[in-house]
């Protein structure tokens, strides 16, 4: 089933199908891309003759200190130091604490808040079907697309990076390797989903992605491509070849560290590689390279001065490197400290293609590229005000965990408070911080009290962006789709997906649309519980139990058409309903 919200958005944007020039790429591969994105009657920017190629390269958990280049005297970083200093840097560059909501902002210019992403796992990481992502507008600019590695923002139909714009996609499921459903991966054997199927694969996982990226451009190297290669590494579990963790080792550092840094040594390898191949290929100058990260790091480790991190709203856990390369267009070696965020890069990307966004999709960020082609002298550049709230949970309290920042001066709300559940602000006695990022960006000395002007500004913006927020989707998360011919059968992972709250720490179902009536086989995965009993179904107010013997676990049920919760568990004999708390693929469902 075609996403209709998605395409009829589309219809509705762009200029008319028979007014459009396509380019020689498009016409050559046809306006359907893909099964799973049929929009041939999407209307589509044209992208300039001399389009750049642009990759996307973002690693896991590395924090702004974990570089060389930003003072770092133990960590090994060479090609990323060398690819610094060619490159602009943007000094102050915000992204979201945890790894969905960044994703979720980068791919559609959007607050994460907006998309359905509220945070990482327990149903919360699942972006909207009907977001429109920056591989759907640059493909029908005419590039070709492909995702290696961490997507991490929905696994099922409509979210997956195959149903969001990509034309190669090679990636793991859920937020690390080795989670469920794909607990039995490794970092040296991987569970990979190779363009809708599982592969398992021989190899370290970073390696395995650059390959495959090293391949892709290969083969589409006579056309404009976009690449997004997300490592999950650093990302724990913390494993790495003995050779690359064995020199920090020998420096006196912990395993964990050790290990840590040989993730990262291994991907500046990596990193290295893959430049030297665009050298080989004559495609470095007209490639617009980005390098940067998702969050801050693990707590403990150097982070060139920033307070906080993974987690944190306080600089340490949302400033991250940030370097982007296009030796045609920018000039090299320089620093910008106008403070950008990852909802930039959607329209950055478009503008440099040649095109931009329609004017009926909602963005909240801004085209930098005058910025980086100097087009408008930093000094010159508008001051703005930007957001970032992360509270692990459904419920979305406002002021919880929560910072509002300009270029200089940034307003903490409640930080370190993303895991308490029972949060409630008390909008008469709220404990506000404001800190002066230019002159104090270690956040050391609280201005609250002598600058109460700046911050009721900034908290005048904020409880107006928070608002918008919730009246985008009343912090919603997105629907698996069920019954639909692209997702057959459709597995819903019980830690993964399934619907927050829990009752009594166990999951209550997965909020789906079922697309229509229809007749499923359910399968359970069945904990070690011996003893004949039922298989309940829930879906619309109505509880069918199916008897089982001895270990069965599926039924035949019927499926209305709707939106809701579908809940599925297993009651046995003398022991009631079973609750599954672990972390394995127990209680997954398969329909």
């Amino acid at each position: 089933m075609i996403n209709e919200t998605r395409r009829n958005f589309l219809k509705c944007v762009g200029l008319s199908a028979a007014g459009m020039a396509l380019s020689g790429c498009r016409q050559k591969r046809g306006l359907v891309r893909s099964a799973a994105r049929q929009v041939a009657d999407v209307p589509a920017f044209d992208g300039q003759a001399d389009a750049p190629n642009i990759i996307l390269i973002m690693t896991d958990d590395q924090g702004y200190g974990d570089l060389g280049v930003h003072g770092n005297t133990k960590i090994k970083t060479p090609n990323l130091d060398r690819f610094a200093k060619e490159s602009l840097e943007m000094t102050r560059f915000y992204v979201n604490p945890l790894c969905s909501p960044t994703r979720s902002s980068l791919m559609t210019g959007r607050y994460h808040l907006r998309t359905g992403v509220l945070h990482t796992s327990r149903g919360a990481a699942k972006m909207s079907g009907n977001e429109v992502t920056v591989a759907e507008l640059l493909a029908q600019a005419g590039y070709q697309t492909g995702i290696f590695g961490k997507w991490h923002i929905g696994d099922n139909y409509p979210m997956r990076p195959q149903d969001q714009g990509f034309d190669e996609v090679l990636v793991h499921r859920s937020g690390g390797i080795g989670q469920p459903p794909d607990n039995d991966a490794t970092y040296f054997k991987p569970v990979l989903w190779h363009n809708g199927k599982r592969t398992v694969h021989d190899g370290y996982c970073t390696d395995i992605f650059f390959d495959a990226t090293i391949s892709f451009i290969e083969k589409n190297k006579r056309r404009p491509f976009f690449v997004y290669l997300p490592t999950n590494v650093p990302h724990g579990p913390h494993h790495v070849s003995d050779k690359y963790s064995a020199p920090f080792k020998a420096m006196g550092l912990n395993d964990k560290v050790a290990n840590y840094y040989g993730m990262i040594a291994n991907f500046d390898e990596n990193f290295g590689r893959l430049t030297a191949k665009l050298d080989t290929l004559g495609l470095s100058d007209n490639t617009l390279l980005i390098f940067m990260t998702d969050n801050g790091n693990m707590s403990g480790l150097y982070n060139a001065g920033l307070r906080g991190h993974k987690g944190s709203v306080y600089e340490g856990g949302i400033r991250v490197p940030f370097f982007v390369r296009w030796p045609d267009r920018l000039r090299g070696s320089w620093k910008t400290d106008r403070i950008a965020a990852n909802i930039d890069i959607l329209p950055t990307l478009l503008a440099a293609a040649g095109g931009s966004a329609p004017d009926a999709l909602k963005l909240d960020g801004t085209n930098l590229l005058p910025l980086w082609t100097e087009d408008i002298k930093p000094e010159k550049w508008p001051d703005r005000t930007l957001f970032v709230q992360h509270i692990k949970a459904m419920i979305q309290q406002p002021f919880q965990n929560a910072a509002a920042y300009n270029q200089r001066y940034k307003m903490v709300a409640y930080p370190e408070t993303a895991t308490q559940s029972s949060f409630v602000p008390d909008r008469d006695h709220l404990e506000l911080e404001l800190y002066d990022i230019e002159k104090d960006p270690g956040e050391t000395q609280d201005l609250a009290s002598v600058r109460p002007v700046d911050l009721a500004d900034l908290r005048r913006r904020y409880e107006q962006w928070f608002e918008e927020m919730k009246n985008t989707r009343n912090f919603k998360p997105g629907l698996i789709h069920i019954g639909n011919e692209l997702e057959n059968p459709t597995y819903l992972c019980r830690y993964q997906d399934s619907s927050y709250p829990y009752s009594d720490s166990y999951p209550v179902g997965w909020p789906v649309r079922v697309v229509r009536d229809c007749s499923c086989r359910i399968t359970i995965v069945r904990p070690d519980y011996d003893g004949a009993g039922v298989l309940a179904v829930r879906w619309q107010d109505k509880t069918t139990r199916h008897p089982l013997k001895t270990g069965e676990h599926c039924a035949e049920q019927k499926l209305a058409a709707g939106e809701g919760i579908l809940q599925v568990w297993i009651e046995l004999k003398g022991k009631g309903r079973i609750k599954i708390k672990d972390r394995t693929t127990n209680g997954d469902v398969i329909v």
